[in-house]
């Protein structure tokens, strides 16, 4: 699908909400493409994902109401509220980092607000690219990697990709919620279970004092969501399987070489143009895994070196991304 399809499907009938819905219409600052269409690597079979920024409304700005974001899971479009997406810009987050630097014909929808976010993304930059597409990009690492021990490892060794996916969450939970090191502490390992159907899993020690029940619980949700994940690899369709690992496995060298480039301080460049064909590549099979992961060893090596040189800011410049956010607001409530 072209620029010029998207365009005329943004006008369909299936869209409507883009303009009648409360939250949305002429309140978007920031209209433009999401997944594979923003990377150049959309195939004929590929999803059109759409991701936006709207203005919340003077009573959202000033009142007690609120507005973080709209979603219409259809047509896969998702619309940020822009306090919202102001906070998941300074968690460098992949997902809405890619927003800043989508190609230019790509904004079927870009106001004065929202050419402000785009010419000020370096004020949300900083090392926490580090953890954040590091962390994407092992997730899909893991995935891959289970996937691929479900038919081949022992159970014990499946045990332990499920463990080494959950610690791999543990430096995520740290920095979200409440300190559970100061706290007391989360300890996992593997052990003898007592279960006739398997010969080890994974235990958990626990002890927390004064620690917050609902962090807790969102905890136990995470983790608990790692395991779900490795569950639902055990009623897969083989075919559809091996599609989707080659889609992660071409989503896990992208968020490398992206992150990478971020930690190099360039030009947020979403679209992959040089690295697309390579990509596609991956996507359609003309890798054997095994090379897969010599690449992922190669692109991995550059990410952490990039990330033990990167001149990016420890944290980044909260002030600035205020003072940002209540000059944008200002320029609404003035309209």
């Amino acid at each position: 699908m072209n620029v010029g399809q998207i365009k005329q499907k943004l006008q369909s009938e299936q869209y409507e909400f883009l303009r009648t819905n409360e939250h949305l219409g002429n309140n978007i600052i920031l209209l433009t493409t999401g997944g594979s269409h923003a990377y150049g690597t959309n195939v004929e079979t590929s999803d059109l994902d759409i991701r936006g920024i709207a203005m919340e409304r003077e009573k959202e700005i000033l009142g007690l109401s609120s507005f973080e974001a709209f979603e219409n899971k259809e047509t896969d479009t998702t619309i940020y509220g822009l306090r919202k997406i102001v906070g998941l810009l300074l968690d460098c987050n992949p997902n809405t980092i890619e927003m800043m630097g989508t190609k230019d014909e790509h904004l079927f929808v870009v106001s004065e607000e929202g050419k402000m976010l785009r010419d000020n993304v370096q004020i949300f930059l900083s090392r926490r690219a580090v953890h954040s597409f590091g962390g994407y990009a092992t997730a899909q690492l893991r995935r891959l990697q289970n996937a691929l021990a479900r038919d081949s490892y022992p159970q014990e060794e499946k045990e332990r990709h499920i463990l080494n996916s959950v610690l791999i969450q543990m430096e995520h939970l740290q920095r979200h919620y409440t300190n559970f090191t100061k706290n007391g502490s989360i300890n996992l390992y593997i052990d003898k279970s007592d279960k006739e159907d398997i010969e080890s899993e994974i235990f958990m020690d626990i002890e927390l004092k004064h620690y917050p029940l609902r962090d807790f619980k969102n905890i136990y949700s995470e983790m608990s969501n790692v395991v779900k994940d490795y569950s639902k690899l055990n009623h897969r369709n083989k075919k559809k399987d091996k599609l989707h690992l080659n889609k992660h496995a071409m989503h896990l060298i992208r968020l490398l070489i992206m992150g990478t480039e971020l930690l190099e301080g360039k030009v947020i460049n979403t679209y992959r143009d040089k690295d697309k064909e390579m990509l596609l590549d991956i996507r359609n099979s003309k890798y054997l895994y095994e090379e897969i992961f010599e690449m992922v060893d190669e692109y991995e090596s550059k990410f952490k070196y990039a990330a033990e040189n990167t001149e990016l800011p420890q944290m980044p410049d909260h002030s600035k991304a205020e003072e940002l956010l209540i000059e944008i607001s200002r320029r609404r409530l003035l309209k």
